[in-house]
């Protein structure tokens, strides 16, 4: 078996990444630290970091846990992955292109909006919520 020359960048797998970015986007939204999961797990938060950028793949048995801790089935990890070929699913899949939910809410600021989001109970309000917010974009995209 050949190895990579050192000077070779490895890209993470997409599925690692992707799988890595669910366990990033539950963590926050639970309001755990990586310091905490990490705890949990008798790893170092520089480990879970490594995990959740998709750099370092995560086990059968480690993923097990870290769906224990956090309070998901293990395929919550896996939803809207890419398949081997790149593409997300079959039949009635979203593009691949969706992504960019994923990625938003995997940041803070994703996790707060969606928390708030989640706590209007008028359905009038939030929909009132996304107007103005679509308004924003649009705005935005103007000035550009």
């Amino acid at each position: 078996m050949r190895t990579a020359p050192a000077s070779v960048k490895k890209v993470p797998n997409p599925i690692d990444k992707h799988v890595g970015s669910r366990v990033r986007m539950r963590r926050m939204f639970v309001g755990m630290s990586q310091e905490k999961l990490g705890e949990s797990l008798g790893l170092t938060f520089q480990q879970v970091q490594k995990y959740e950028k998709g750099t370092n793949r995560i086990g059968a048995s480690r993923l097990q846990q870290i769906a224990k801790v956090l309070g998901v089935p293990v395929e919550f990890f896996f939803d809207g992955a890419p398949a081997a070929d790149g593409v997300i699913g079959g039949g009635f899949a979203e593009a691949p292109s969706s992504s960019y939910v994923s990625d938003f809410l995997s940041t803070s600021e994703g996790v707060q909006l969606t928390k708030a989001f989640i706590r209007i109970k008028d359905a009038k309000v939030r929909r009132r919520i996304v107007d103005l917010v679509v308004a924003l974009a649009d705005t935005e995209g103007e000035d550009a």
